[in-house]
Formats: structure tokens, sequence, C-alpha cells
């Protein structure tokens, strides 16, 4: 993913809300979003060349997403798949302290990332990058935005969507402002634009939370809405390469 929002024990009907926006090159492999063949407890889109996943959900209420911590000087070859870890605490039983306290052991040996895990009761942030000047732990009720760095750096599509967030949390259960917000192509000026050892160019591109760019951009938006029940609605839309509508899943469990 390269932008997460979440509403987490903010509105009185729906203690997790969820809207975001996976970018991708056009060329990697990707499945639609449906309960796995080989975990049907899980409930997510699939990267079809490693294996893993940017955000899912669970049947017994479980819940996690995974943005890229966006450094090129950071990125070193042959490491793992950052989808790996979301897909792994899905397919699990560990509560998300204990999750996080054995990933912490092994954190170096992956790309920069961000994770959030819930399981209903908990929800919590953790980077490999964050360990002395980001959040790490259990998140309290609120709103929070996610893009390629740190939790709550006010990058412009990041303020921009938790304010758009707040916002459609009161059209609820209608989900349709929620994928609105994320349909924002508006990129920010020069200077709003972070530095993130992109070129210009690219930092403009990325400033937008849709991306169109050259064999690359939002592949997917996906709302997730539970409500005080456990009762959970994931719907993902697809788009093509002119970011246009290719598809639609929509489950309840």
């Amino acid at each position: 993913m390269c932008l997460i929002l979440l509403a987490w024990r903010v509105h009185p009907d729906y203690p997790l809300v969820v809207a975001a926006n996976r970018d991708e090159f056009f060329a990697r492999p990707t499945a639609p979003a449906g309960f796995w063949p080989d975990a049907p407890e899980v409930f997510a889109g699939r990267d079809l060349e490693a294996g893993g996943t940017w955000l899912g959900a669970t049947r017994r209420g479980r819940f996690a997403a995974l943005t890229n911590y966006r450094d090129p000087a950071r990125n070193r070859s042959g490491t793992p798949s950052r989808g790996e870890l979301v897909a792994a605490f899905l397919r699990g039983k560990a509560a998300p302290a204990d999750y996080i306290t054995r990933l912490r052991q092994r954190a170096g040996d992956y790309n920069g990332f961000n994770l959030l895990v819930g399981d209903g009761r908990d929800m919590y942030y953790f980077s490999n990058v964050a360990a002395e000047s980001g959040h790490i732990g259990p998140l309290a009720p609120n709103v929070y935005g996610l893009s390629n760095h740190l939790l709550d750096t006010p990058w412009p599509k990041v303020a921009r969507g938790k304010s758009a967030l707040r916002a459609a949390l009161d059209a609820l259960p209608d989900a349709e402002p929620l994928f609105d917000l994320l349909r924002d192509d508006r990129q920010a000026a020069d200077e709003e634009l972070p530095r993130t050892g992109v070129s210009l160019e690219w930092e403009r591109l990325l400033s937008a939370a849709f991306i169109r760019a050259p064999a690359y951009g939002t592949r997917s938006s996906t709302v997730v809405l539970r409500d005080g029940a456990g009762n959970t609605t994931f719907i993902e839309q697809t788009w093509d390469r002119d970011g246009r509508p290719a598809g639609r899943v929509q489950k309840g469990f």
C-alpha cells in the first residue's frame, strides 16, 4: 500500500474503518481480493510474484496492512518480501503485541516498512525504520494516516486524507465517500513535497493519493468496515493503467 487511512475506535458503530490505495507497477502479477485456498480464513488480494499481500482481514477479526518506506538509498537487493509480514499475521493466532515482539528480532532483514496489525481488540503500529524516531506500539482511538514515511508524517496527501476520512465517517455505512477521497489525484505544490531520494518529477507524481504514472500507479482502492458485532465489509476496487475502473469485489463476513 502507499496510502492507508485508519479510523480506529472513532465511529460509534464502526470501530474499524480503513480506506487504502495500493500503488504498484502494472507488470507485477496480482490476484483480486478473495478467500485464499491455502488459508481459508484470510480475505485479501495477493501478490502473485512473492505470494504475500499488502492488506487483508480474516473471519476472526484480524486485520493487517503494510506500506513500504520510501528511501532508495536504504534499499537492498535479495531481502525477503515485505508482503509476507501481512500474510503471516493474518494466518496466525498471535496477539498483535506478541507478533510485533517476535518481528523485532528479524525486522532488519527487510527493506524499510510500516506495518499495522489488529485483532479487533488492539491495533499496533510497527516500523523497522522508526525504532528511534517514530511511534511504535498500540494505537489509541484516533484517525491515522500512513504513506511511505512514518505514521502520521504530515505529507499533503496524508493530511488531506485524514481530514476527508473524518468527514466521510458521517456517511457510514455508505462507503462511496471513502472511495471518493481515495480518487484524489491532486499533486502537491513543489514547496510541499517531501525529499525522499527520488527525482522531483517522481516526487510530484507520488504526492497524489491516486497516482497515474508510466507503467506505475494506483492499482486498487480498498475499504474495510468492521462493526461492533464483528461483521466485516471488505470492498476492493481495481483500476487499469489509465485509472479507469477495472473490477470490484465486495464481501461481507
